[in-house]
């Protein structure tokens, strides 16, 4: 009897992810997306988090927390995968060669090259923006999440906002006031 009582607390909780999961693969997602910046990143990332969080979730007893726990398990893994990683770029002022004569404005919603232009900062100040303004996270949790000072936090934010503004794609036929006067 302790086996199958086992076996049907084990589909119980594969449901209970499962449900779980599929309700909120969407929010998942743009989270896992908007911290790579990339779709396959992304998708793995996602997958990443979603493995240990299923391998715990008998753990969790509280399971209005999973999101926060999820959010944080793929923040995590972010970083150790951008720590881990080799790095092959480095920052300059001056931009590669663009493509031709393209509008970047004309039938393209400014939501889409928002984020061309955030995947053009350094992984370290996109990931704070992401978690400032997409997270809604305080400077001091984003500090605590990236193991770093409130200050490095408060002035990487700002450089990555100036830099934002200053990219000349996001402000592309309009003037700084309608760009970002609302």
């Amino acid at each position: 009897s302790y086996g199958e009582a086992e076996g049907e607390r084990r589909t119980t909780s594969e449901a209970e992810f499962t449900a779980y999961v599929q309700e909120r693969r969407a929010s998942l997602y743009a989270t896992a997306y908007h911290l790579t910046g990339d779709r396959f990143e992304a998708e793995d990332l996602l997958q990443s988090a979603l493995f240990s969080t299923y391998r715990a979730w008998d753990r969790i007893s509280d399971k209005a927390a999973v999101g926060g726990y999820l959010r944080r398990t793929m923040t995590n893994l972010h970083i150790s995968a951008w720590r881990r990683r080799k790095l092959n770029e480095y920052p300059t002022e001056e931009l590669p060669e663009t493509v031709g004569d393209h509008d970047a404005m004309r039938g393209t919603e400014l939501r889409t090259v928002l984020w061309q232009a955030l995947a053009r900062l350094p992984e370290l100040q996109r990931t704070m923006l992401v978690l400032r303004y997409y997270e809604g996270r305080t400077d001091p949790e984003i500090a605590d999440i990236l193991n770093i000072s409130v200050g490095t936090v408060k002035s990487s934010i700002w450089r990555s906002l100036r830099r934002l503004r200053e990219d000349e794609i996001l402000s592309f036929g309009r003037d700084e006031e309608e760009s970002f006067g609302e």
